[in-house]
């Protein structure tokens, strides 16, 4: 190999920097005054090679900004979140805890519903009466979450009388956060719903959402004095 084949194998080949324009990051280019001398049918590489690296600095800046615009987000959703568990911590009772949840947590996370969900323990469900908090039958927990499964996200998901009650109409995405709070309790979930049909969606980060179940469980575990 030397320079007469490779200056040859171009010529027999004048798409081969349009397909490995990866080349032009290591190729010196000539100076344009050479350019002008050799005449008008030279490309100019200089400015290939400028366009290239506008393009990739162009696609740099993008992912910067949305970078920027994930950590704002995050930082506020978290920011929302302990807001959240400082009202819960906040309680004056247990009542005042269940109206906490439906009542002040929509507001605190940005939602439209919040209920904690609980299983009976027989069939013929029979209402619970406190604010905030819905009776489902048996079973339900692990059909809706499976035997494990801490988090379910549902994008476009119409809201479901059996959790939402009256609010299940503007319910159109939902998270669900099994809450395991002592073995002494029925199954029961925390789940919270948004108008938004996109606002919660299979793949979103769940870490948040555990943090705010695990807290709930605790202070829960704390009002009525029972065991893990």
């Amino acid at each position: 190999m030397n320079a007469d084949l490779v200056a040859g194998y171009l010529r027999r080949h004048p798409e081969f920097l349009a397909e490995h324009p990866d080349l032009l990051d290591v190729l010196m280019p000539p100076a344009r005054s050479d350019l002008v001398e050799a005449g008008t049918a030279v490309v100019d590489l200089q400015q290939a090679m400028v366009m290239r690296w506008r393009s990739e600095a162009e696609r740099l800046r993008l992912v910067c900004d949305e970078l920027i615009t994930n950590g704002r987000i995050n930082a506020a959703i978290q920011g929302r979140i302990h807001d959240a568990v400082l009202a819960l911590l906040a309680a004056r009772s247990f009542e005042h805890l269940m109206e906490t949840i439906g009542t002040d947590l929509p507001m605190l996370l940005d939602l439209d519903a919040v209920y904690l969900c609980v299983e009976q323990a027989a069939e013929g469900i029979t209402p619970v009466q406190l604010h905030g908090v819905r009776s489902l039958a048996p079973h339900s927990v692990a059909e809706l979450l499976g035997p494990s499964r801490a988090v379910c996200l549902r994008g476009n998901q119409e809201g479901e009388a059996a959790i939402f009650g009256p609010a299940a109409g503007v319910v159109a995405s939902d998270a669900l956060l099994r809450l395991s709070i002592s073995k002494a309790t029925p199954p029961a979930l925390l789940a919270l719903g948004s108008r938004d049909p996109t606002h919660f969606e299979e793949g979103q980060g769940t870490e948040l959402l555990q943090f705010l179940a695990r807290s709930l469980e605790h202070i829960i575990r704390a009002w009525l004095e029972l065991p893990e």
